[in-house]
């Protein structure tokens, strides 16, 4: 189910529902109605409550970070914006034109981290690199010929 695209999940209101309904385990309310009060299944409000039970409010207390851990650390990514600014050529390509296959084949050389170059662009994004479009040029512009 989940939220909606783009929409980030407000981990403090989930925090502070699954207090509300420690504050209503203490008054006696079974799940069933603890769940109609707080308008979370069922299940939900059971395993809240085993929680609960085994470790009082405190489990029921934010978890922290969802999600798998970025690969790179937050220095790393410092390190990336120096690698980034030296260029492609650095690396051996003829073009200053950073693409994902390029970012990560260098980060692969750099931090020995393997990123899929589909992903590569929500790293430039957090880093707030610029998009790098291609020069457009006619296949059959004569770069010798005279003007």
């Amino acid at each position: 189910m989940g939220n909606p695209r783009g929409q980030k999940r407000d981990f403090e209101a989930l925090e502070r529902r699954r207090l509300q309904a420690a504050e209503l385990f203490g008054k006696g309310l079974n799940n069933s109605e603890i769940g109609r009060q707080l308008n979370v299944p069922n299940q939900t409000i059971s395993r809240w409550r085993s929680q609960f039970d085994r470790g009082g409010a405190a489990a029921l207390a934010k978890a922290g970070r969802a999600g798998r851990k970025p690969a790179l650390s937050a220095s790393q990514l410092y390190q990336l914006l120096t690698v980034l600014r030296r260029g492609p050529e650095a690396y051996g390509y003829a073009t200053p034109l950073w693409t994902c296959d390029r970012v990560s084949h260098a980060i692969q050389q750099e931090f020995n981290v393997e990123y899929h170059p589909g992903h590569v662009w929500k790293i430039l994004r957090r880093l707030n690199w610029p998009a790098q479009p291609p020069a457009s040029r006619v296949l059959e512009r004569n770069d010798s010929a005279e003007v």
